[in-house]
């Protein structure tokens, strides 16, 4: 079976771009890539031309998700599979892989309604090493993880999983965790050593995007930019704490656009196999907002 190997981009739509611009590079630490394409620009996180492609359309949510396989053998192969599962796809035009900056890209959208795109071939720059927007006392982690991870909405867990099983990824129920009177059990699903990559299942969002995870590989920089958060008055929407799952140490906040990015530090490798929690280690208490759109 053909795998998707990472989460290697992420597109979203924003409704005022000087914010965000402010905001990526100055509390996040995105460098800014801006290639003079109209209606976009991207964020940086290593030396990948972009991670993330924000469109200034308004819509402050989920555009897209990009998933990487290995090649164009692989390309071809999950155009068969998606088929045989009976999941309807479009292979992109050249000008879209152009858009895109990789060599061929599918589109299709999971259960969810959620647009979904797999391809191969992204550009990399190594010319051009990466420069933060801000200080770091490290780096990103991306590498065979990807980007980071993201929880997205979904009206239907079990469907969303199968969909993700046919991109080659496994993975089920991680938590049991009571909120209020009902018990949520989101689903985790993965491609690569990172522990998760795509996650659904928290209740209901208004949104289709609940956060993106980055992941640094120095704590301070957590530190640092749980400072940054506070001076700048962005609302913190989950205190510092660490996962049970992934044993990632952050901290989750809100973004221009009203969904939240969390930052975190030490997450370990996949188990590949099956556990669920009821909490996390400590911390990660709700606060402006906590786990969602809705709760």
């Amino acid at each position: 079976m053909v795998q998707v190997t990472e989460l290697g981009y992420i597109g979203f739509g924003v409704n005022n771009a000087d914010e965000w611009k402010q905001f990526a590079t100055q509390t996040v630490g995105f460098e800014l890539a801006d290639d003079g394409e109209p209606g976009r620009f991207y964020l940086r996180m290593d030396n990948w031309h972009h991670r993330l492609a924000v469109h200034t359309n308004g819509s402050d949510d989920l555009e897209y998700l990009g998933f990487r396989v290995p090649g164009p053998d692989e390309f071809g192969e999950m155009q068969h599979q998606l088929s045989e599962a009976g999941i309807k796809y479009r292979v992109g035009s050249d000008e879209e892989a152009v858009e895109r900056h990789v060599l061929e890209v599918l589109r299709l959208e999971d259960p969810g309604g959620n647009p979904v795109e797999i391809f191969h071939g992204p550009e990399i720059q190594f010319s051009k090493p990466f420069y933060p927007g801000r200080r770091m006392h490290g780096r990103f982690n991306t590498g065979t993880g990807g980007l980071g991870h993201c929880i997205i909405r979904q009206n239907d867990a079990t469907a969303a999983r199968r969909f993700y099983m046919q991109l080659g990824m496994r993975g089920g129920v991680e938590y049991k965790i009571r909120m209020g009177n009902r018990i949520v059990t989101p689903v985790f699903m993965h491609c690569n050593d990172r522990d998760h990559t795509v996650a659904f299942g928290v209740g209901p969002q208004k949104r289709r995007l609940n956060h993106i995870m980055l992941e640094v590989d120095n704590l301070d920089d957590v530190g640092f930019t749980h400072d940054l958060v506070r001076k700048h008055h962005v609302p913190v929407t989950i205190t510092p704490g660490k996962h049970s799952n992934d044993q990632m140490y952050s901290f989750y906040f809100r973004n221009p656009s009203g969904w939240m990015f969390e930052y975190g530090y030490g997450g370990r490798s996949a188990t590949y196999q099956s556990e669920y929690y009821i909490e996390d280690v400590y911390g990660h208490q709700p606060e402006s907002g906590g786990f969602g759109d809705s709760d």
